[in-house]
């Protein structure tokens, strides 16, 4: 485990942040090999179809992937003030919800699937490719709700490093996995999806038994499952605010997927290719993002506030600089990444792509931004204002969809993600400003309790 609350932060935060990172991108290769394998196997058809079912994915799976990141917060905090009774009851805790949660989501998302890929205007030559892809990974959505559960408890105690070995095995078995179920079993579209739960189950299995064999901090019994609602609630008010903002944002998504369908299968190819260059190129964004909800809870519990500060005001700088690197090599090479996918012949794909590279890399700054200011805001508890600000996001992809579609064509659900990013960032900035200015004020009312004076930071704490 890593205690967050010693040492220069900057430092840690980036060490922290590398295996998150590396884990992540891991993590990419999941959707990475399902275009990559289906669209230089089974053809630009297919790979659309797997595309069309991303916002849809992300709405239901991505709540409960929302859910279990907030319930670790609390975990984080406990971990901070060294409560470690409280933070086997907050895994408990969450375990239950989490189960809950997920029982009934994979029910309701199951019973309206075609109704779900109807109002989103699915082309009639892709939606039963996307209708059985959908199927399978809903139905087997609990393997990644298990999975994101575990890791996220995992880096709550502040280590980083042992999800990412467990994202490299699970990422390498399901290329594995997909080679064999499409190009030797011939399953088509339903082998990709298959090998995406079967790896995913087997990661959350490793979380398991390493929890079992190395983090006693994390071993709980039938006594700490006797549930308290005082506690289920503190952990509700973090954990569905988070659930919520990422499901508003996900609808947003559904909405300018349903435009970009109503464009055509060029444009829901080019835009399936590119993302997931656009999803590796903001990993590190992300990541940092990450950290500094893990570096804010448990400083937070530790009661360290300036120190929250100052690692955010040093990773402000570090994610921003990235940013602009990442932007100019998807305008740069693009097009020439985006073949990799679809081949290098079809320029209608390649064309359209270079244009999304062209609106969203030259804005990552504000995604950068956008991830610190959100993140931190969840490690301190605050997760109504990222809620708010995922509702700006929706409505300007919503405007995106619905006008600029419809002017500006497939340039038009390009900007939607810029405008989204811009809308969060007016409601975050503000409230980050405030929660700074309550961090100072609670950090002088503690100092002066405890020695009737402000105290002296020291060269660490400075640094």
């Amino acid at each position: 485990m890593n205690d967050l609350t010693r040492g220069k932060p900057l430092k840690l935060i980036f060490w922290f942040t590398i295996p998150l990172l590396i884990g992540n991108i891991f993590q990419q290769f999941y959707s990475l090999s399902d275009t990559l394998i289906v669209g230089q196997t089974l053809g630009v058809k297919a790979l659309a179809a797997v595309g069309s079912t991303g916002s849809v994915q992300f709405l239901i799976i991505g709540f409960a992937q929302g859910l279990t990141a907030g319930l670790s917060i609390l975990t984080a905090q406990h971990f901070g003030a060294r409560d470690f009774k409280a933070v086997r009851r907050s895994f408990a805790i969450s375990i239950v919800v989490s189960l809950i949660v997920g029982i009934i989501l994979t029910i309701l998302s199951l019973v309206f699937v075609d109704h779900i890929l109807l109002v989103m205007q699915t082309p009639t030559d892709i939606i039963a490719d996307a209708r059985t892809f959908l199927q399978i990974m809903l139905g087997g959505m609990l393997a990644p709700i298990a999975f994101n559960l575990l890791s996220n408890i995992i880096r709550a105690l502040g280590d980083s490093r042992t999800p990412l070995w467990f994202l490299i095995i699970s990422a390498l078995i399901n290329i594995g996995l997909e080679l064999l179920f499409i190009l030797v079993f011939k399953w088509g579209i339903a082998g990709a999806s298959w090998a995406t739960i079967l790896a995913q189950t087997i990661a959350t299995l490793m979380c398991v038994v390493y929890i079992i064999v190395k983090v006693p901090i994390l071993h709980i019994g039938r006594r700490h499952f006797k549930l308290v609602w005082s506690e289920v609630k503190a952990h509700l008010n973090v954990g569905l605010p988070m659930a919520f903002q990422m499901s508003i944002i996900a609808i947003g998504t559904i909405v300018l997927q349903a435009a970009l369908n109503s464009l055509g299968t060029n444009s829901v190819a080019a835009t399936t290719a590119a993302q997931k260059i656009d999803q590796v190129a903001t990993q590190p964004l992300m990541s940092f993002g990450v950290t500094m909800a893990t570096f804010a809870a448990q400083n937070y519990g530790a009661h360290k506030y300036e120190r929250i500060i100052t690692g955010v005001k040093q990773t402000m700088w570090l994610s921003g600089s990235f940013s602009v690197a990442a932007g100019l090599i998807e305008i740069i090479w693009g097009k020439q990444l985006v073949g990799f996918f679809v081949g290098h012949q079809d320029m209608a794909v390649l064309n359209l792509s270079q244009t999304y590279f062209n609106v969203i890399g030259s804005t990552y700054i504000l995604l950068s931004m956008l991830f610190i200011m959100r993140n931190t805001l969840q490690g301190l508890g605050r997760s109504a204002i990222p809620t708010l600000a995922g509702a700006a996001e929706l409505f300007m992809r919503v405007f995106a969809a619905l006008i600029l579609v419809r002017i500006f064509d497939y340039a038009g659900a390009c900007s939607s993600e810029p405008l989204a990013w811009l809308g969060s960032c007016a409601v975050l900035l503000p409230a980050y400003i405030k929660s700074v200015h309550d961090l100072r004020q609670q950090a002088r009312m503690e100092a002066t309790v405890a020695e009737g004076a402000v105290p002296v930071l020291d060269d660490s704490e400075k640094s």
